[in-house]
Protein backbone atom coordinates (compact mmCIF):
# COMPACT_ATOMS: atom_id res chain seq x y z
CA UNK A 1 0.00 0.00 0.00
CA UNK A 2 1.87 3.22 -1.22
CA UNK A 3 0.35 6.49 0.79
CA UNK A 4 2.34 9.48 1.52
CA UNK A 5 5.97 10.93 0.02
CA UNK A 6 4.27 13.18 -1.75
CA UNK A 7 7.28 15.81 -1.27
CA UNK A 8 9.60 12.84 -1.97
CA UNK A 9 7.90 12.28 -5.41
CA UNK A 10 7.94 16.21 -6.16
CA UNK A 11 11.89 16.32 -5.93
CA UNK A 12 12.11 13.05 -7.51
CA UNK A 13 9.88 14.45 -10.02
CA UNK A 14 11.37 17.75 -10.82
CA UNK A 15 15.09 16.39 -11.02
CA UNK A 16 13.31 14.33 -13.91
CA UNK A 17 12.00 17.17 -15.67
CA UNK A 18 15.23 18.96 -15.69
CA UNK A 19 17.27 18.14 -19.32
CA UNK A 20 20.86 17.35 -17.88
CA UNK A 21 21.84 14.14 -16.17
CA UNK A 22 21.06 13.52 -12.54
CA UNK A 23 22.97 11.37 -9.67
CA UNK A 24 20.72 11.40 -6.86
CA UNK A 25 21.47 9.72 -3.71
CA UNK A 26 18.45 8.15 -1.48
CA UNK A 27 18.85 7.12 1.80
CA UNK A 28 17.75 6.25 5.24
CA UNK A 29 17.00 3.42 7.66
CA UNK A 30 15.86 -0.18 6.81
CA UNK A 31 11.74 -0.70 6.56
CA UNK A 32 11.39 3.42 6.04
CA UNK A 33 9.79 2.50 2.87
CA UNK A 34 12.64 3.69 0.39
CA UNK A 35 12.08 1.07 -2.04
CA UNK A 36 8.29 1.80 -2.56
CA UNK A 37 9.27 5.52 -3.39
CA UNK A 38 11.25 4.43 -5.89
CA UNK A 39 9.33 1.75 -7.46
CA UNK A 40 6.26 4.40 -7.23
CA UNK A 41 8.32 6.97 -9.05
CA UNK A 42 9.67 4.31 -11.74
CA UNK A 43 6.12 3.06 -12.07
CA UNK A 44 5.58 4.88 -15.48
CA UNK A 45 9.30 5.82 -16.79
CA UNK A 46 11.44 4.22 -19.10
CA UNK A 47 14.18 2.53 -16.96
CA UNK A 48 15.46 -0.54 -15.09
CA UNK A 49 15.51 -0.81 -10.74
CA UNK A 50 18.17 -3.13 -9.83
CA UNK A 51 18.16 -4.50 -6.05
CA UNK A 52 21.99 -5.09 -4.57
CA UNK A 53 23.06 -8.48 -3.05
CA UNK A 54 25.83 -9.21 -0.78
CA UNK A 55 26.85 -11.91 -2.42
CA UNK A 56 29.48 -11.22 -4.63
CA UNK A 57 30.29 -8.46 -7.17
CA UNK A 58 30.31 -11.43 -10.17
CA UNK A 59 26.98 -12.15 -9.16
CA UNK A 60 25.90 -8.56 -9.16
CA UNK A 61 27.37 -7.50 -12.05
CA UNK A 62 25.73 -10.79 -13.56
CA UNK A 63 22.36 -8.94 -12.64
CA UNK A 64 22.85 -5.74 -13.57
CA UNK A 65 24.00 -6.84 -17.13
CA UNK A 66 20.74 -8.69 -17.65
CA UNK A 67 18.42 -5.88 -16.79
CA UNK A 68 20.48 -3.22 -18.65
CA UNK A 69 20.03 -6.29 -21.86
CA UNK A 70 16.54 -6.26 -21.36
CA UNK A 71 16.16 -2.28 -21.06
CA UNK A 72 17.87 -1.76 -24.58
CA UNK A 73 17.12 -4.95 -26.53
CA UNK A 74 21.36 -5.79 -26.72
CA UNK A 75 22.07 -9.04 -25.93
CA UNK A 76 25.94 -8.57 -25.60
CA UNK A 77 25.70 -6.69 -22.05
CA UNK A 78 25.24 -10.26 -20.52
CA UNK A 79 28.52 -10.70 -21.62
CA UNK A 80 30.02 -7.88 -19.77
CA UNK A 81 31.78 -8.98 -16.63
CA UNK A 82 33.07 -5.10 -15.69
CA UNK A 83 30.70 -2.88 -13.41
CA UNK A 84 32.40 0.11 -14.98
CA UNK A 85 32.15 -1.19 -18.17
CA UNK A 86 28.42 -1.85 -18.44
CA UNK A 87 27.78 1.97 -17.88
CA UNK A 88 30.14 2.90 -20.63
CA UNK A 89 28.25 0.55 -23.01
CA UNK A 90 24.56 1.93 -21.79
CA UNK A 91 25.88 5.62 -22.25
CA UNK A 92 26.48 5.04 -25.71
CA UNK A 93 22.79 2.90 -25.80
CA UNK A 94 20.70 5.62 -24.71
CA UNK A 95 22.62 8.76 -25.76
CA UNK A 96 20.07 11.52 -25.27
CA UNK A 97 17.20 9.51 -23.55
CA UNK A 98 16.04 9.96 -20.60
CA UNK A 99 16.29 6.75 -18.88
CA UNK A 100 16.34 6.13 -14.73
CA UNK A 101 18.71 3.00 -13.34
CA UNK A 102 17.93 2.92 -10.02
CA UNK A 103 20.28 1.11 -7.68
CA UNK A 104 19.08 -0.38 -4.40
CA UNK A 105 20.86 -1.23 -0.99
CA UNK A 106 23.86 0.17 -3.13
CA UNK A 107 26.07 -0.19 0.61
CA UNK A 108 26.38 -4.46 -0.09
CA UNK A 109 28.79 -2.69 -3.45
CA UNK A 110 30.51 -0.58 -1.19
CA UNK A 111 31.11 -3.55 0.83
CA UNK A 112 31.77 -5.89 -1.79
CA UNK A 113 34.38 -3.19 -3.73
CA UNK A 114 35.78 -0.28 -1.76
CA UNK A 115 36.79 1.38 -4.85
CA UNK A 116 32.90 1.29 -6.56
CA UNK A 117 32.71 5.16 -5.73
CA UNK A 118 35.54 5.95 -7.84
CA UNK A 119 34.35 3.97 -10.47
CA UNK A 120 30.94 5.35 -10.88
CA UNK A 121 33.03 8.81 -10.48
CA UNK A 122 35.39 7.88 -13.64
CA UNK A 123 32.20 6.73 -15.53
CA UNK A 124 30.50 9.69 -14.68
CA UNK A 125 32.72 12.26 -15.66
CA UNK A 126 34.15 10.59 -19.13
CA UNK A 127 30.27 8.99 -20.20
CA UNK A 128 27.14 9.32 -18.27
CA UNK A 129 27.19 13.36 -17.40
CA UNK A 130 27.06 13.94 -21.13
CA UNK A 131 23.39 11.61 -21.61
CA UNK A 132 20.49 11.97 -19.78
CA UNK A 133 20.72 9.76 -17.45
CA UNK A 134 18.90 9.21 -14.19
CA UNK A 135 20.81 7.13 -12.09
CA UNK A 136 19.26 6.59 -8.28
CA UNK A 137 22.01 4.84 -5.39
CA UNK A 138 19.77 4.12 -2.61
CA UNK A 139 20.83 2.73 0.49
CA UNK A 140 19.87 1.74 4.10
CA UNK A 141 23.08 1.85 5.84
CA UNK A 142 23.32 5.61 6.98
CA UNK A 143 26.64 5.38 7.84
CA UNK A 144 27.86 3.98 4.43
CA UNK A 145 25.17 5.92 2.31
CA UNK A 146 26.89 9.13 4.08
CA UNK A 147 30.23 8.17 2.50
CA UNK A 148 29.26 9.22 -0.73
CA UNK A 149 27.83 13.21 0.77
CA UNK A 150 31.32 13.40 2.20
CA UNK A 151 33.93 16.06 1.07
CA UNK A 152 36.41 13.40 0.65
CA UNK A 153 33.97 11.14 -1.50
CA UNK A 154 34.65 10.63 -5.21
CA UNK A 155 31.09 11.78 -5.96
CA UNK A 156 31.43 15.03 -3.84
CA UNK A 157 30.93 17.41 -6.61
CA UNK A 158 29.15 15.06 -9.25
CA UNK A 159 25.62 14.14 -7.02
CA UNK A 160 22.75 16.67 -7.76
CA UNK A 161 20.82 15.78 -5.57
CA UNK A 162 19.98 14.10 -2.24
CA UNK A 163 17.42 12.59 0.10
CA UNK A 164 16.84 11.26 3.42
CA UNK A 165 13.59 9.62 3.60
CA UNK A 166 12.57 9.64 7.14
CA UNK A 167 9.36 8.12 8.64
CA UNK A 168 5.46 8.79 8.61
CA UNK A 169 4.36 11.54 10.05
CA UNK A 170 0.84 11.66 12.04
CA UNK A 171 -0.96 12.91 8.76
CA UNK A 172 0.75 10.05 6.93
CA UNK A 173 -0.37 7.62 9.24
CA UNK A 174 -4.00 8.16 9.43
CA UNK A 175 -3.68 7.38 5.65
CA UNK A 176 -2.38 3.77 6.12
CA UNK A 177 -4.58 3.38 8.99
CA UNK A 178 -7.83 4.86 8.30
CA UNK A 179 -9.66 2.78 10.69
CA UNK A 180 -8.31 3.54 13.67
CA UNK A 181 -9.54 6.54 16.09
CA UNK A 182 -7.38 9.05 17.00
CA UNK A 183 -6.46 7.50 20.62
CA UNK A 184 -5.64 4.22 19.15
CA UNK A 185 -3.48 5.97 16.48
CA UNK A 186 -1.69 7.91 19.19
CA UNK A 187 -1.07 4.54 20.35
CA UNK A 188 0.27 3.26 17.45
CA UNK A 189 2.72 6.22 17.28
CA UNK A 190 3.92 6.13 20.90
CA UNK A 191 4.62 2.10 20.37
CA UNK A 192 5.76 1.82 16.31
CA UNK A 193 6.40 5.55 15.20
CA UNK A 194 6.33 6.49 11.53
CA UNK A 195 7.80 3.11 9.98
CA UNK A 196 5.58 2.27 7.23
CA UNK A 197 6.66 -1.64 7.20
CA UNK A 198 5.67 -1.74 10.72
CA UNK A 199 2.25 -0.22 10.09
CA UNK A 200 1.79 -2.62 7.91
CA UNK A 201 2.57 -5.39 10.18
CA UNK A 202 0.04 -4.70 12.93
CA UNK A 203 -2.79 -3.52 10.41
CA UNK A 204 -5.96 -5.14 11.80
CA UNK A 205 -5.23 -5.59 15.64
CA UNK A 206 -5.32 -3.39 18.79
CA UNK A 207 -2.29 -2.25 19.93
CA UNK A 208 -2.16 -4.71 22.49
CA UNK A 209 -2.60 -7.29 20.58
CA UNK A 210 0.14 -5.99 18.20
CA UNK A 211 2.91 -5.90 21.46
CA UNK A 212 1.72 -8.90 22.60
CA UNK A 213 1.96 -10.67 18.93
CA UNK A 214 4.29 -9.13 17.04
CA UNK A 215 6.64 -7.58 19.65
CA UNK A 216 6.81 -9.94 22.41
CA UNK A 217 6.88 -13.41 20.60
CA UNK A 218 10.75 -14.60 19.80
CA UNK A 219 10.59 -15.51 16.35
CA UNK A 220 8.33 -12.38 15.11
CA UNK A 221 10.52 -9.97 12.98
CA UNK A 222 9.93 -7.11 15.22
CA UNK A 223 11.30 -9.34 18.68
CA UNK A 224 15.01 -8.14 17.49
CA UNK A 225 14.61 -5.15 15.09
CA UNK A 226 16.63 -2.62 17.14
CA UNK A 227 19.32 -5.51 17.97
CA UNK A 228 19.50 -5.97 13.80
CA UNK A 229 19.59 -2.81 13.03
CA UNK A 230 22.21 -2.10 15.63
CA UNK A 231 24.57 -4.39 14.85
CA UNK A 232 24.04 -3.52 10.58
CA UNK A 233 24.92 0.25 11.68
CA UNK A 234 27.74 0.35 14.44
CA UNK A 235 30.71 -1.80 15.52
CA UNK A 236 30.15 -1.79 19.14
CA UNK A 237 26.50 -2.35 19.78
CA UNK A 238 26.92 -3.94 23.22
CA UNK A 239 27.77 0.33 24.36
CA UNK A 240 24.98 1.71 22.86
CA UNK A 241 22.20 -0.92 23.77
CA UNK A 242 23.47 -0.10 27.48
CA UNK A 243 23.11 4.36 26.69
CA UNK A 244 19.48 3.38 25.05
CA UNK A 245 18.62 1.36 27.72
CA UNK A 246 19.20 4.23 30.00
CA UNK A 247 18.05 6.91 27.87
CA UNK A 248 14.65 4.65 28.00
CA UNK A 249 14.35 5.08 31.83
CA UNK A 250 15.16 8.46 31.66
CA UNK A 251 18.46 9.57 32.15
CA UNK A 252 18.60 12.24 30.04
CA UNK A 253 21.67 14.79 30.88
CA UNK A 254 25.49 13.88 29.81
CA UNK A 255 25.95 13.74 33.54
CA UNK A 256 23.40 11.10 34.39
CA UNK A 257 24.29 8.78 31.54
CA UNK A 258 28.10 9.16 32.16
CA UNK A 259 26.60 7.85 35.79
CA UNK A 260 24.42 5.14 34.73
CA UNK A 261 26.76 3.45 32.17
CA UNK A 262 30.31 4.41 33.12
CA UNK A 263 31.82 5.39 30.27
CA UNK A 264 34.02 8.91 30.27
CA UNK A 265 32.37 11.38 28.95
CA UNK A 266 34.43 11.91 25.68
CA UNK A 267 33.37 9.09 24.32
CA UNK A 268 29.63 9.13 25.69
CA UNK A 269 29.86 12.20 23.64
CA UNK A 270 31.45 10.74 20.70
CA UNK A 271 28.41 7.56 20.67
CA UNK A 272 25.62 9.74 21.05
CA UNK A 273 26.69 12.06 18.09
CA UNK A 274 26.47 8.22 15.94
CA UNK A 275 23.08 7.89 17.54
CA UNK A 276 21.80 11.07 16.82
CA UNK A 277 23.01 10.39 12.81
CA UNK A 278 21.31 7.77 12.41
CA UNK A 279 18.20 9.34 13.44
CA UNK A 280 17.75 7.42 16.74
CA UNK A 281 18.62 9.71 19.51
CA UNK A 282 17.84 13.40 19.82
CA UNK A 283 19.17 16.26 21.56
CA UNK A 284 16.87 19.43 22.51
CA UNK A 285 18.25 22.53 25.12
CA UNK A 286 15.16 24.19 27.23
CA UNK A 287 14.03 27.66 25.93
CA UNK A 288 15.94 29.96 26.24
CA UNK A 289 19.09 28.16 27.49
CA UNK A 290 21.97 27.47 24.94
CA UNK A 291 23.84 24.32 27.03
CA UNK A 292 23.17 21.71 29.50
CA UNK A 293 20.66 19.97 27.30
CA UNK A 294 18.45 16.79 27.11
CA UNK A 295 18.92 13.48 25.24
CA UNK A 296 15.75 11.56 24.38
CA UNK A 297 15.37 8.55 21.83
CA UNK A 298 13.74 10.17 18.40
CA UNK A 299 12.24 6.59 17.38
CA UNK A 300 9.64 5.36 19.38
CA UNK A 301 9.94 2.01 18.46
CA UNK A 302 13.27 1.86 19.83
CA UNK A 303 12.48 3.74 22.96
CA UNK A 304 10.00 1.16 23.35
CA UNK A 305 11.96 -1.91 23.14
CA UNK A 306 14.69 -0.76 25.19
CA UNK A 307 12.19 0.43 27.83
CA UNK A 308 10.11 -2.61 28.04
CA UNK A 309 11.64 -5.49 25.61
CA UNK A 310 15.43 -5.40 26.64
CA UNK A 311 15.11 -5.87 30.15
CA UNK A 312 12.57 -8.85 30.15
CA UNK A 313 14.48 -11.04 27.44
CA UNK A 314 15.32 -13.29 29.73
CA UNK A 315 11.89 -13.97 30.38
CA UNK A 316 10.60 -13.74 26.73
CA UNK A 317 13.43 -16.24 25.36
CA UNK A 318 11.25 -18.42 28.10
CA UNK A 319 8.32 -17.57 26.59
CA UNK A 320 6.47 -16.40 29.57
CA UNK A 321 4.37 -13.68 27.20
CA UNK A 322 1.75 -13.09 29.83
CA UNK A 323 4.13 -12.55 32.74
CA UNK A 324 6.00 -9.81 30.88
CA UNK A 325 3.19 -8.18 29.20
CA UNK A 326 1.52 -7.83 33.06
CA UNK A 327 4.42 -5.87 33.71
CA UNK A 328 4.28 -3.71 30.83
CA UNK A 329 0.64 -2.98 30.95
CA UNK A 330 1.37 -1.19 34.62
CA UNK A 331 3.24 1.53 33.00
CA UNK A 332 1.76 1.62 29.46
CA UNK A 333 -0.64 4.78 30.37
CA UNK A 334 2.37 6.32 31.38
CA UNK A 335 4.50 5.67 28.43
CA UNK A 336 1.33 6.79 25.84
CA UNK A 337 1.52 10.49 28.03
CA UNK A 338 4.92 10.95 27.17
CA UNK A 339 4.65 9.96 23.80
CA UNK A 340 1.64 12.23 23.41
CA UNK A 341 3.72 15.10 24.65
CA UNK A 342 6.19 14.36 21.94
CA UNK A 343 3.86 13.85 19.11
CA UNK A 344 1.64 17.47 19.87
CA UNK A 345 5.30 18.87 19.55
CA UNK A 346 5.91 17.34 16.74
CA UNK A 347 2.69 18.29 15.13
CA UNK A 348 3.35 21.87 16.40
CA UNK A 349 7.03 22.18 14.79
CA UNK A 350 5.26 20.75 11.81
CA UNK A 351 2.18 23.25 11.49
CA UNK A 352 -0.45 20.86 11.54
CA UNK A 353 -0.99 22.78 15.10
CA UNK A 354 -0.23 26.18 13.43
CA UNK A 355 -0.81 29.26 15.58
CA UNK A 356 1.61 30.85 13.28
CA UNK A 357 4.67 29.58 15.34
CA UNK A 358 8.14 30.58 14.53
CA UNK A 359 9.52 28.43 16.90
CA UNK A 360 9.04 25.31 19.46
CA UNK A 361 10.98 24.11 22.58
CA UNK A 362 10.66 22.54 25.86
CA UNK A 363 11.45 24.23 29.01
CA UNK A 364 12.50 22.97 32.67
CA UNK A 365 13.96 25.00 35.43
CA UNK A 366 14.78 22.94 38.87
CA UNK A 367 12.21 20.94 38.63
CA UNK A 368 9.96 22.90 36.83
CA UNK A 369 8.68 21.94 33.52
CA UNK A 370 6.28 23.45 30.55
CA UNK A 371 5.90 21.02 27.49
CA UNK A 372 6.16 23.37 24.69
CA UNK A 373 6.43 27.38 24.51
CA UNK A 374 5.83 28.69 21.19
CA UNK A 375 7.54 31.90 20.10
CA UNK A 376 5.31 34.06 18.00
CA UNK A 377 4.86 37.33 16.23
CA UNK A 378 3.37 38.95 19.51
CA UNK A 379 4.34 36.87 22.09
CA UNK A 380 4.52 33.34 23.73
CA UNK A 381 2.39 30.44 23.83
CA UNK A 382 2.71 28.11 26.89
CA UNK A 383 1.61 24.82 26.01
CA UNK A 384 0.40 21.50 28.66
CA UNK A 385 -0.08 18.73 27.26
CA UNK A 386 -2.00 15.86 29.41
CA UNK A 387 -2.90 12.46 28.72
CA UNK A 388 -6.16 12.40 30.27
CA UNK A 389 -9.30 12.62 30.67
CA UNK A 390 -10.71 16.01 32.28
CA UNK A 391 -13.44 18.05 33.71
CA UNK A 392 -14.04 21.58 32.87
CA UNK A 393 -12.77 22.46 36.22
CA UNK A 394 -9.95 20.08 36.36
CA UNK A 395 -9.12 21.13 32.87
CA UNK A 396 -8.60 25.18 34.28
CA UNK A 397 -6.98 23.84 37.39
CA UNK A 398 -4.27 22.78 35.12
CA UNK A 399 -3.80 25.96 33.24
CA UNK A 400 -3.79 28.14 36.20
CA UNK A 401 -0.65 25.82 37.08
CA UNK A 402 0.65 26.55 33.72
CA UNK A 403 0.06 30.30 34.11
CA UNK A 404 2.25 29.98 37.30
CA UNK A 405 5.38 27.96 35.71
CA UNK A 406 5.29 31.08 33.27
CA UNK A 407 4.82 33.88 35.52
CA UNK A 408 8.80 34.64 35.27
CA UNK A 409 8.46 35.02 31.48
CA UNK A 410 8.37 38.80 29.82
CA UNK A 411 5.88 40.05 26.74
CA UNK A 412 2.61 38.77 26.04
CA UNK A 413 1.54 35.67 27.12
CA UNK A 414 -1.21 33.10 25.91
CA UNK A 415 -1.86 29.31 27.25
CA UNK A 416 -3.27 26.20 25.70
CA UNK A 417 -4.11 22.97 27.04
CA UNK A 418 -4.45 19.62 24.80
CA UNK A 419 -5.47 16.76 27.10
CA UNK A 420 -6.91 13.14 25.63
CA UNK A 421 -10.19 14.58 26.59
CA UNK A 422 -11.54 17.44 27.82
CA UNK A 423 -15.29 17.25 29.03
CA UNK A 424 -17.19 20.58 28.22
CA UNK A 425 -14.29 22.46 26.57
CA UNK A 426 -13.76 26.14 26.88
CA UNK A 427 -11.50 28.38 25.03
CA UNK A 428 -7.80 27.87 25.34
CA UNK A 429 -8.36 24.02 25.26
CA UNK A 430 -7.79 21.11 22.53
CA UNK A 431 -8.44 17.57 22.56
CA UNK A 432 -8.81 14.59 20.37
CA UNK A 433 -11.02 14.71 18.97
CA UNK A 434 -9.89 18.41 17.72
CA UNK A 435 -6.47 16.83 16.38
CA UNK A 436 -8.27 14.26 14.40
CA UNK A 437 -10.13 16.58 12.40
CA UNK A 438 -6.17 18.04 11.80
CA UNK A 439 -5.10 15.08 10.37
CA UNK A 440 -7.73 13.99 8.97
Amino acid sequence: MFVDRERELEFLERKWREERAQLIIVYGRRRVGKTMLLREFLRDKKGVYFLATADSMAENVKGLAEKFSKLTGKGYFREVKDFGRLFIYLAEEIRNERVAIVIDEFQYLMGLEPGILSIIQKVWDEHLRNTRAFLVLCGSSIGMMEKTLEYRSPLYGRRTGQWKVGPFDIKAMRRMLPNLNMEELVKVYAVFGGIPFYLDLIRGLSVEDAIRERVLRKGEVLYEEPEFLLREELREPKRYKLILKGLSLGYESLGELVNFTGIDRGNLSRYLETLERLGLVGYELSYGRRKRGRYYIRDNFFNFWFRFIYPNRGDLELGLVDEVWLRIERELNAYYGQAFERLVRDMLRRKLLNFGQRRVARWWHRGQEIDAILELEDGLLFVEVKWKDLKRKEAEKVLGELKRKAEGFEGNKRYLLVARRIEGKGENMLDLRDLEDLVR
